[in-house]
């Protein structure tokens, strides 16, 4: 299982097969259940997820019990809490499994042998971190200023494989609309 996530760094960086061997003792692939947690909020996040099968997802709930999708993450998506697993601070959103999914649990002396056995990794690591906080950028910016309809189409382009698999109020709340809402905009896109 973990030779998707070795293909996943060739494709980011070169390394050679011993720098591989040498990560290979430090990577832990754990399986969840549909609906099991990873992360609960005041809880402190222990390691970035690398999903290999399967889709997880973080969330809030606000004061009224209402779920807020903050992300979903499919094969070959990173999710973690960054800031609690980087500061160790307690978690402010719960990840959870919507399917039953496989992934790549790396904690933090995994980055730390990466760091050491692969010295330009930095630079990788700190894209990714740089890719995330874009992410989240324009996704607030698609919150802001676009119709339902603009961030529905943005949900297909960002996460293609994710439109048939996921329950619809799970996509109107990451899109932040009514499933009613969603479903009108879907038979509106239907009939152009």
């Amino acid at each position: 299982m973990a030779e998707a996530f070795f293909d996943y760094l060739r494709s980011k960086l070169a390394f050679d097969e011993q720098q591989l061997s040498q990560l290979k003792p430090h990577l832990k692939t754990r399986h969840v259940e549909k609906g099991q947690q990873l992360l609960r909020v005041g809880e402190v996040c222990l390691y970035s997820s690398f999903v290999l099968e399967g889709c997880l997802r973080s969330y809030v709930i606000d004061a009224k019990g209402k779920e807020h999708i903050i992300q979903f993450a499919p094969e070959n998506w990173w999710i973690s809490e960054q800031i609690s697993f980087f500061k160790k601070e307690p978690a402010i959103y719960y990840i959870d499994a919507i399917e039953a999914t496989d992934f790549v649990a790396l904690d933090s002396a995994f980055f730390e042998e990466l760091n050491r056995v692969v010295p330009h990794m930095q630079q990788m690591l700190n894209d990714l971190q740089l890719n995330s906080l874009r992410s989240f950028q324009k996704r607030l910016i698609s919150h802001l200023s676009e119709t339902g309809e603009q961030r529905y189409l943005g949900f297909i382009k960002t996460y293609p494989s994710l439109s048939l698999r996921l329950p619809q109020w799970m996509i109107a709340s990451f899109l932040g609309l009514t499933p009613e809402s969603l479903s009108r905009i879907r038979k509106e896109l239907q009939d152009k």
